[in-house]
């Protein structure tokens, strides 16, 4: 089981650097056609900083933490017995190409059931601008962990 002292574990803050290429990325994967979100230019006549960003870049950040899933291990939750269970994504600021966002994570609560067979961990993630740490976007995962009986 997860020591409850956990709650609360911070880890080391990450910074990137939002590239037109990986926005460019992300909107072909996702289908998005419309031009604010693939051409500069495009955007800036929109009104926009640059590239606007999907509002699930934010999640995708995540992937970008220097540790990989080092967090997961230090707080004793095994892979092999953990799923990937909730995201919630919440936004507050559009994230354009060019912005600079500092990444934060916690592990905010832990919840057992069935007499500790299950955990479920919430790792909370804020996403600020770099320059002057305005919110962008707040993201919870939740991971359910089965444990051995």
């Amino acid at each position: 089981m997860i020591d409850p002292a956990q709650i609360g574990r911070t880890w080391e803050p990450w910074e990137v650097e939002i590239e037109k290429g990986r926005l460019r990325l992300l909107a072909k994967a996702m289908g998005e056609t419309r031009p604010i979100y693939t051409d500069d230019a495009a955007a800036r006549a929109a009104g926009y900083r640059g590239i606007v960003a999907p509002l699930t870049m934010p999640y995708c950040l995540l992937a970008d933490s220097p540790g990989g899933q080092q967090y997961l291990a230090d707080v004793g939750i095994p892979t092999a017995r953990m799923l990937h269970a909730e995201v919630h994504l919440e936004s507050h600021d559009l994230i354009c190409a060019g912005d600079r966002i500092r990444v934060d994570r916690r592990l905010s609560e832990i919840v057992v059931k069935k007499g500790g067979a299950l955990e479920f961990v919430t790792f909370e993630s804020t996403f600020r601008h770099a320059d002057g740490g305005a919110l962008v976007a707040t993201v919870r995962s939740l991971m359910a962990v089965k444990n051995p009986t």
